[in-house]
């Protein structure tokens, strides 16, 4: 056992000495130390419930012989922390996640973990995490949250967002805000439609980290806690039979993951999360190759806010196998990779049907013959910005219109709110990106008002920041190198002509290789917005969004 390095021999009895102050049997202490990581929390919706699920997975542990032991990991609610200071401070919690569980698990020699995350940068950081560790572990989240109801149709907290957008066009009373404000957010969960937290728990079914349902089953539901106890237990098995993370979370498996990704048409954040997952199992994740595996993956799922449905109907349709299943019927998935349950992809879908094509279309019935999402490259974003296509209205797949510069969410959405965006019009926010934010916020504020104000079928937003799985239109995030950097989007100028081809893949500027040429000789660094703490020490180590924002020592301080 690798705990055996504190528990055994004459030189650990001061070890033991610890054990038995935390009230720990003999017998406790000669069975496996299974920690589990709960980002239980009183902020986050999506967190409340965690300490029922820890609770359950405590009980499947010791069911199965294991010692429980349960220690932290934090997690930022988006929703909250949207449109503030608090939004620099989300995607950089998925690094201090990662860190602080690795930690805590080499620190006190785990022989095995069960994470216990739900939100949207929580899931990935314990991702790389459990990479990094290499022990056995299973994943079992939160769950979602239940669809709200607001004058008989089903409503999410992209709802509410847009909300306030209409509330400024004039369209609903300080009264019907009132009511969505009440009533789009029902229950604890994360948050109900196909956002980051969602997309992120359904691609760990995918990678074959968590069990069948863990992205689906609603947080309400009194089977969340069964597959709790079958995680603990389960837990248990990948311990005895010595199944790893790396042996899960291969290359095939991450490929499985944008595929399926494709088919829900999930959050563009999982375009900066799964190339980190990659990179902590040395995979070279390159964005650009989404496209290819975009062109032929069907987009099967219009899940809110592409669509009308959420959560809780995927779960009744089947759930993320019965997508799985449609994609084999092409061939499209590698059926091979091992997963958590001790069986093959392929044996894990065998059978699990499409019960509602109202909700998963059945692959010879498809919304698109490509996948939800786009990687965009062109003179404005030469290394690639990607877009939630599935997400863009018809209209919107081509178009061109005149640059209208912001230099952070906040200016854009003043100008939004107070009319002085117009139709036609090519919002830019810049200095949002990894290093220039730092910390890349989200920008679902602009994103919502633009669609609450009737305008997203006619105005476009690009940024080198990224956006919440809520938003929808032509959203363009991750235009990549960002501004901070010198990249094309700094050099743009009020009126500036873009030109957005989301069927061809590409995102232009229209302006000559020497107009840029001469802009770029006299653009200057700015200063940085922050210079102390921890966002400091980030935006001196983060890469760009195409590389998914990964942490890396700066060359200068490297030791030969």
């Amino acid at each position: 056992m690798k705990s055996d390095a504190v528990k055994k021999g004459i030189q650990q009895a001061p070890h033991r000495s610890l054990f038995h102050a935390l009230g720990m049997t003999k017998e406790e202490m000669e069975r496996p130390l299974v920690g589990i990581v709960s980002s239980y929390n009183e902020i986050v919706p999506g967190h409340m419930n965690l300490d029922k699920i820890v609770n359950a997975v405590k009980q499947g542990v010791a069911m199965a012989g294991g010692t429980p032991i349960v220690f932290p990991a934090i997690a930022v609610c988006d929703g909250i922390a949207m449109g503030h200071i608090g939004m620099k401070y989300s995607l950089v919690t998925r690094d201090l996640i990662a860190d602080s569980t690795e930690a805590m698990a080499i620190a006190h020699q785990f022989d095995a973990l069960v994470m216990v995350p739900n939100c949207d940068k929580n899931v990935p950081g314990l991702l790389m995490a459990a990479a990094r560790l290499n022990v056995p572990t299973v994943f079992v989240s939160g769950g979602p949250m239940m669809a709200g109801h607001v004058q008989g149709h089903k409503t999410s907290l992209s709802s509410m967002f847009e909300a306030v957008g209409a509330h400024s066009a004039g369209k609903l009373t300080d009264e019907q805000v009132q009511e969505y404000e009440n009533k789009a957010c029902p229950t604890c969960g994360s948050c109900s439609g196909m956002y980051t937290a969602n997309s992120m728990n359904c691609l760990t079914e995918v990678l074959g980290m968590g069990l069948k349902g863990n992205g689906t089953i609603p947080a309400v539901y009194s089977d969340r806690i069964c597959l709790a106890k079958e995680a603990g237990m389960k837990v248990m098995e990948m311990y005895e039979k010595n199944i790893r993370p790396r042996d899960i979370m291969t290359e095939k498996a991450i490929l499985n993951a944008l595929t399926v990704d494709m088919a829900l048409g999930c959050s563009t954040n999982s375009m900066l999360h799964l190339p980190a997952i990659a990179h902590e199992i040395g995979m070279d994740f390159d964005i650009t190759f989404a496209n290819e595996i975009s062109e032929k993956t069907p987009n099967l799922c219009h899940l809110a806010p592409a669509g009308p449905t959420y959560m809780e109907d995927l779960n009744e349709a089947g759930g993320v196998y019965a997508v799985m299943n449609e994609l084999d019927k092409k061939g499209l998935l590698h059926t091979d990779c091992m997963t958590v349950t001790g069986k093959t992809v392929g044996e894990n879908i065998k059978g699990c049907v499409n019960t509602n094509p109202q909700v998963i279309r059945p692959i010879e019935n498809p919304y698109s013959e490509t996948g939800g999402l786009a990687v965009l490259t062109g003179n404005l974003a030469p290394d690639g910005s990607v877009v939630k296509r599935s997400a863009v209205v018809a209209e919107m797949m081509k178009h061109e219109g005149p640059a209208r510069i912001f230099e952070s969410d906040e200016e854009a959405c003043q100008a939004i709110l107070g009319g002085k965006i117009h139709e036609g019009d090519v919002v830019v926010i810049r200095y949002e990106g990894p290093k220039g934010g730092p910390g890349m916020r989200e920008m679902l504020n602009p994103t919502s008002a633009i669609a609450g104000m009737g305008l997203g079928e006619s105005v476009a937003l690009i940024t080198d920041g990224r956006f919440s799985g809520a938003s929808r239109g032509a959203s363009i995030g991750h235009v990549s190198p960002e501004a901070a950097v010198g990249g094309p989007i700094a050099l743009l100028e009020e009126g500036d002509v873009i030109l957005i081809d989301i069927p061809n893949l590409k995102l232009n500027v229209k302006l000559s290789e020497e107009e840029l040429a001469l802009r770029k000789a006299k653009w200057q660094p700015r200063q940085p917005k922050v210079t102390t703490g921890y966002l400091a020490r980030y935006a001196s180590m983060v890469t760009s969004g195409n590389r998914g924002a990964i942490l890396e020592i700066p060359k200068s301080t490297q030791v030969n």
